[in-house]
């Protein structure tokens, strides 16, 4: 089980200030070691309650709320990363646990009983709260992103573009899942992740950005037709 604690920011900006943005980042700060190109492909199914509790939680700004996922990268991949992320005010906590290829086709058929098999108590803990609570599978998105990484205080910023959703097919290892555009491609989502506090060369590239801050949610934007959500 892995967990880690940080800060989150988003942005939406345009394709031109992601292409600008991100030739200034690679000047000064790493690529993730996945990174080639324009980035690599995430896909993510979203579980939630029968009633969409973690839906309506984001939408009302309700400052402790949680979403959880099933990611991998790639129908290709031989496993797949539950994650659970917990915010509260600026903090976000996320927590994740690695499962075959076969448990994770298992959950995104609703059935969590492999969570059982693994000794971390973050499985256990996943496994009450979605059979207690009746989490589903509700929605996959899928994007790909591009990374940069700075060792202090752990700085990651990506941007998300071309993102597709689904609402009727949750097999993240199709490789021929149909889905829909469910934000405008010529928008990138722009996230900046660390701890503690942001280093001034990086908050001054950020600067022109800072007043578009908002709180993007992909999840919500996969629920574009059965919650008539609308950007």
């Amino acid at each position: 089980m892995n967990e880690v604690l940080r800060q989150e920011k988003k942005f939406l900006i345009s394709l031109e200030q992601y292409y600008r943005y991100s030739h200034h980042l690679a000047a000064v700060l790493h690529m993730d070691a996945h990174s080639c190109g324009e980035g690599y492909l995430i896909r993510s199914l979203y579980f939630d309650t029968l009633d969409d509790k973690d839906f309506e939680d984001k939408e009302d700004g309700v400052e402790l709320r949680r979403k959880i996922r099933l990611r991998n990268y790639g129908a290709d991949n031989d496993f797949a990363v539950l994650e659970m992320k917990q915010k509260q005010g600026a903090m976000q906590k996320k927590r994740s646990l690695r499962l075959n290829r076969d448990e994770a086709r298992r959950l995104t058929r609703g059935d969590y009983a492999p969570l059982l098999a693994h000794e971390e108590p973050f499985a256990t803990e996943c496994f009450a709260l979605m059979n207690a609570q009746c989490y589903r599978p509700r929605a996959v998105i899928t994007y790909h992103r591009k990374a940069f990484v700075a060792k202090e205080n752990k700085i990651r910023i990506t941007f998300d573009h071309h993102i597709t959703g689904s609402e009727s097919c949750f097999d993240i290892f199709s490789p021929s899942l149909v889905e829909n555009p469910i934000l405008d491609p010529c928008l990138v989502v722009l996230e900046v992740k660390f701890n503690g506090f942001l280093l001034g060369y990086i908050k001054d590239m950020l600067e022109e950005c800072n007043a578009s801050e908002l709180s993007v949610s992909k999840y919500c934007l996969g629920r574009a037709v059965s919650k008539h959500y609308r950007f």
